[in-house]
């Protein structure tokens, strides 16, 4: 018996070893995917250690098969390796410390010819795809490459990858136009091309891809009409065309894709009227039609697919008929009519959409109370700014769990806030700005922890505003043009980014507590009553990029550590009362150096686009500046103080200046020839100070320059002309000088010497001394002959082996 057993288990150990075949990794993948490991770990600069580190298990001395995560192999003969999930490797530590992987860590992967599956999404890979190492791999199905930063075209060896299925080459850097080679690619169901820099027109040949279900182009800079030929994809479920440059009508066959249940084509200028044939696409879930240049009047059927769940068509020339009945057949989730001339109350039948996630009736003409039963609705993102709503706001509106945002902005509303505000603890963002609200700001705001943006600019609050705990989220506050008082508020979050609390009536000195806000970005405390010396300890917020102290009381001078701020591109203490002179140390204010490109914090916390004004005195009067294009600004303003001696030679190294007003001080000495180096100004004010001297000619190198005005100084001399000077005609702008003169006040200047009379004498000059030149040589050369025949000197003749060492090599001096 003992013998069976033991023959027994010889043949069971001669079988599974040479029949059984092995489930082993192939040694040649196994080494290919370790050298890429090492590859990226160099790359990347990451431990692989570093428990985030997504090839922690890859390792040498196991089975990439069966042990290794990210790993798929084949579960048939042969065994190898077929897909490879090797997405988000490496997490980013912050947008300000970047990772960047060459695209050449590729390289190994191209050795594993087997993969029909390979995802390298979200690594932060750049430079050109490799062109070689995809057409090694002829399996692939599936291709993920997104949030990249891939660059160059897409290589045409990507097109002759005959079995692919799936291909997303989303949020990267590509360029160039869509090859007509993408119809090779006949077996393809998905292609997502968004967020690139791909352009030109939509090649034809994309609707050869008759299996194509998915497409999307959006985020790109293609041009022309939606391509005829797209018409042709039946297949077709998902068409996303949005914010490209995309013009002409929308086709209107369209409603022949039948398959159609997602059409995005917002954000471009496309004409015309919203195509009948629309009404065919019955499986319509998603239509964003908001954002271009669409006419004619809102059809009301747009409301009567059952599927429906996102209506978009706000932002055009669409028009709605106020007086059209609306009875929808959908249940909505988002519905955006932004800007579509409706009027009169809100209509009663949006009352009938009980799934409300997003509504969107800004930039309309609505008017009377908030409804109660919008109230109801607990909608979590309303806009309704720019309106004439009037009247008060419900509680009711404040006991929703789902509010997360909440525009209204720019209405007639009225009355006290609500004391239950704090009751909508998810809400996230609250715009009520440049209404009639008026008494105190309720304390419950500061509970709600989730809070990141508060707009309560332009309305009639007042008290002190409420005190917020350190830890919350609260990102942006904008108190001004109230009623507030007492002393500045500091009692904001640590997180604060952007503090506007300008025309108050706060008083007192800066509270030295606003260090405590260690990531502050713009400070805006204008026209207020703040008093005391300037305050030195702002420049330990090295965050900071906006500082607006313009028309308070502040005296002292100007500190020279403020150029400690690195990052401050705007600077406005205009109209107070501080002294002493210019400090040469703001000429080291990098922020204003280069041309402003500062990154502002603000995109780490908001998903969207934050929007407020900045207004400053700009080219002789007070204008607001978008924040979405504070980027390319850089301002310094010095005007209306009691500042002395004379204009830093330094201030010529702030090349990125937009704007420099040092007007109304008592300046003197000469306006510095270095201001001419100042390449980026578009305004100079050097008026009403003491300056004296001549204009520097130098000026005449400010090629952005539209406004100067030097008046009311001590000036003369030539104003110079040249370049951007030969505009700047307005004799207001040199009037009340010393001695000025030139075309651009039409003031001549004292007359000069003839420059031909000059030239003239000489020429004559010379003349008379070439003629000497001429007579003297002739006169010696003529004396030298009679000498020479009359026997007064004979010529000397060296000796011969002195003429030879002459032509030899020797020297004779």
């Amino acid at each position: 018996m003992a013998k069976v057993n033991l023959l027994f288990a010889l043949f069971l150990f001669f079988f599974f070893f040479f029949f059984i075949p092995c489930l082993c990794c192939p040694e040649d993948q196994k080494q290919a995917l370790l050298q890429f490991k090492s590859s990226f770990i160099r790359a990347s600069n990451t431990s692989s250690d570093d428990p985030s580190f997504g090839l922690a298990s890859w390792n040498s001395s196991s089975d990439c098969c069966q042990d290794w995560d990210r790993v798929i192999c084949s579960s048939s003969q042969p065994i190898a390796v077929i897909g490879l999930y090797l997405d988000t490797l490496v997490l980013m530590p912050s947008l300000l410390e970047p990772v960047s992987v060459s695209a050449g860590v590729l390289t190994p992967l191209f050795l594993v010819k087997s993969l029909m599956f390979l995802d390298i999404s979200s690594n932060y890979i750049h430079g050109e795809i490799p062109r070689n190492g995809f057409a090694n791999l002829s399996r692939l199905v599936h291709l993920d490459m997104m949030q990249n930063n891939f660059s160059g075209s897409i290589p045409p060896e990507i097109f002759h990858l005959r079995n692919l299925q799936y291909l997303d080459m989303s949020s990267n850097q590509l360029t160039g136009n869509l090859s007509r080679e993408v119809d090779s690619l006949q077996n393809l169901k998905v292609l997502t091309l968004e967020s690139n820099l791909l352009q030109g027109n939509i090649t034809e040949e994309i609707g050869n891809l008759s299996k194509l279900q998915q497409l999307s182009l959006r985020g790109n800079r293609f041009f022309g009409g939606i391509p005829s030929s797209i018409l042709n994809l039946k297949e077709l479920q998902k068409l996303d065309l949005r914010e490209n440059f995309l013009s002409m009508e929308i086709p209107n066959k369209i409603g022949e894709l039948t398959s159609m249940t997602a059409l995005a084509l917002s954000g471009n200028r496309l004409s015309g009227g919203i195509p009948s044939a629309m009404q065919k696409l019955d499986k319509l879930e998603s239509l964003r039609l908001e954002n271009n240049l669409l006419s004619g009047e809102i059809p009301s059927w747009l409301f009567d697919f059952r599927n429906l769940k996102d209506l978009f068509f706000g932002g055009n020339n669409l028009k709605w008929n106020n007086s059209a009945k609306v009875v929808p057949k959908c249940m909505l989730s988002q519905l955006s009519m932004k800007s579509c001339g409706l009027a009169g109350r809100i209509p009663d039948w949006i009352s009938t959409q009980k799934g409300l996630v997003l509504l969107d009736l800004s930039e309309n003409k609505l008017e009377g109370p908030f409804p109660l039963w919008l109230a109801e609705l607990d909608v979590g993102n309303l806009f309704l700014s720019d309106n004439r709503l009037s009247g008060s706001l419900p509680p009711r509106l404040f006991q929703s769990l789902s509010l997360s945002v909440l525009s209204l902005s720019r209405n007639n509303l009225s009355g006290e806030l609500p004391e239950n505000v704090g009751d909508a603890i998810n809400l996230m963002i609250l715009m009520l700005a440049k209404n009639n609200f008026s008494g105190k700001i309720p304390r419950s705001l500061s509970t709600i922890y989730r809070l990141l943006l508060l707009d309560l600019a332009k309305n009639r609050f007042s008290g002190k505003p409420p005190v917020f705990h350190p830890d919350a989220l609260l990102a942006v506050i904008d108190f001004s043009y109230n009623q507030l008082s007492g002393e500045v508020p500091v009692t904001f979050s640590v997180e604060t980014r952007i503090l506007t609390l300008g025309n108050n009536n706060f008083s007192g000195n800066l509270p030295r507590n606003l260090t405590n806000l260690s990531k502050l970005e713009h400070l805006d405390l204008e026209d207020n009553k703040i008093t005391g010396e300037f305050p030195g300890f702002l420049s330990h917020i090295s965050t900071l990029q906006v500082l607006i102290l313009r028309n308070n009381s502040l005296q002292g001078t100007i500190p020279d550590k403020i150029s400690n701020l690195m990052s401050l591109r705007i600077l406005d203490v205009s109209s107070n009362n501080l002294t002493g002179k210019i400090p040469a140390k703001l000429g080291e204010l990098a922020g204003m150096i280069q041309t402003p490109n500062t990154f502002s914090s603000t995109s780490e916390v908001f998903t969207f686009a934050v929007g407020y004004d900045l207004v400053v005195n700009w080219k002789k009067s007070k204008q607001g500046l978008s924040s979405h294009s504070l980027d390319i600004y850089s301002l310094l303003d010095l005007s209306a103080n009691k500042l002395c001696g004379e204009i830093p030679v330094s201030l010529g190294a702030l090349k990125g200046l937009k704007l420099l007003n040092v007007s109304y001080n008592s300046l003197s000495g000469n306006i510095p020839p270095s201001l001419g180096n100042l390449q980026s100004l578009e305004s100079l004010d050097l008026s009403h100070n003491q300056l004296s001297g001549p204009i520097p000619e130098t000026l005449t190198k400010l090629q952005e320059l539209t406004n100067l005005d030097v008046s009311n100084n001590q000036l003369k001399g030539k104003i110079p002309v040249g370049g951007q000077m030969d505009t700047m005609i307005n004799p207001e702008y040199y009037a009340n000088n010393s001695g000025l003169c030139g075309m651009q006040i039409q003031e001549p200047c004292p007359t000069e010497p003839p420059a031909k009379l000059e030239e003239d004498e000489n020429e004559a000059s010379l003349f008379q001394w070439e003629g000497v030149g001429i007579g003297y040589s002739a006169g010696f050369f003529l004396t030298v002959v009679i000498m020479f025949f009359t026997g007064y000197f004979r010529l000397a003749y060296p000796p011969i082996h002195s003429r030879r060492r002459q032509n030899g090599t020797s020297s004779v001096t």
